[in-house]
């Protein structure tokens, strides 16, 4: 699993998140062997997960005890059990079985930015699949995303996440000619990797990069700016600094990037990442 430092931190709005599971992931993923006849994957591109891994992790995240932890997510709107509500546990078992939660569409692999492109590795890819999420539904049109991960036993379902992030940005990189997407959680940025450009998928991503995109090396400049000096094993990882990265401090884009991101994102910011390793401690902002 990617991981840029142990206090990066996602610029967020607000968003619904039920922790499973907290473990540190060594390796979400193996990448799987390409199909006969499928092209090799682009300068920087990350290299596809085998449609059988794909599989292995919808059928954890479709079985019975995963679908009731569903149901009562939905049953409470995405508000954890620690969370104040006042719902009964007969009233939020009905609501439960209302809910009736399904898989819907496929189930994907996730990229995330990759510490190695950040440190300038030379051949390192862009992102790395850093878990695989199935989109959920409820009777009611509720969406949710389940993240799972391969462990030594198999696959396990960490999270339950409100909306439909995770499935939604490849969906839309695949309508708009293909290509890898893959996210910059530091500053909750999607993008596609299309044509040896990095093109923006969300406004955060635009912010970041501009409506055009920028080119790889240009983009690999960019985010070793922001995050090169907060690779495990720096000062600022040692310091054990829980300030995060602050986007405002960003300098702009090169080579037809954007501009300097916001101080506004700053004051989003909302805890820590997961990119360290240290678990999966998430939220979403919803998007309006």
């Amino acid at each position: 699993m990617t991981d840029i430092s142990k206090a990066a931190v996602r610029t967020i709005a607000a968003r619904t998140a039920w922790v499973t599971v907290l473990l540190a992931l060594g390796t979400a993923f193996a990448p799987g062997a390409q199909a006969a006849g499928a092209p090799a994957a682009g300068a920087g591109a990350p290299a596809p997960v085998a449609a059988a891994e794909l599989a292995q992790a919808r059928a954890a995240a479709q079985s019975p005890a995963v679908l009731d932890k569903l149901g009562h997510f939905f049953a409470r709107k995405g508000v954890p059990p620690t969370g104040g509500l006042t719902l009964g546990a007969a009233e939020e078992a009905r609501a439960a079985g209302a809910a009736a939660p399904r898989l819907s569409g496929e189930t994907v692999a996730v990229y995330t930015l990759d510490r190695d492109f950040v440190a300038g590795t030379p051949g390192a890819a862009v992102a790395k699949a850093e878990f695989a999420a199935s989109r959920a539904v409820s009777a009611d049109g509720q969406v949710a995303s389940v993240w799972t991960v391969r462990e030594a036993g198999g696959w396990r379902v960490v999270n339950v996440a409100s909306g439909g992030d995770e499935s939604d940005y490849p969906a839309l990189a695949a309508s708009g000619g293909g290509g890898t997407a893959f996210r910059e959680p530091q500053i909750n940025a999607w993008y596609v990797l299309r044509g040896g450009r990095v093109l923006p998928l969300d406004d955060e991503a635009r912010r970041s990069v501009g409506a055009g995109g920028i080119d790889l090396a240009g983009y690999q400049r960019l985010v070793h700016q922001r995050y090169g000096d907060k690779l495990p094993g720096s000062a600022y990882d040692r310091a054990g600094e829980g300030g995060g990265y602050r986007p405002d401090a960003a300098a702009p884009a090169t080579s037809g990037g954007g501009s300097t991101l916001p101080a506004a994102a700053a004051a989003a910011a909302l805890g820590v990442t997961a990119l360290t390793g240290g678990g999966l401690a998430l939220r979403r902002r919803m998007r309006g």
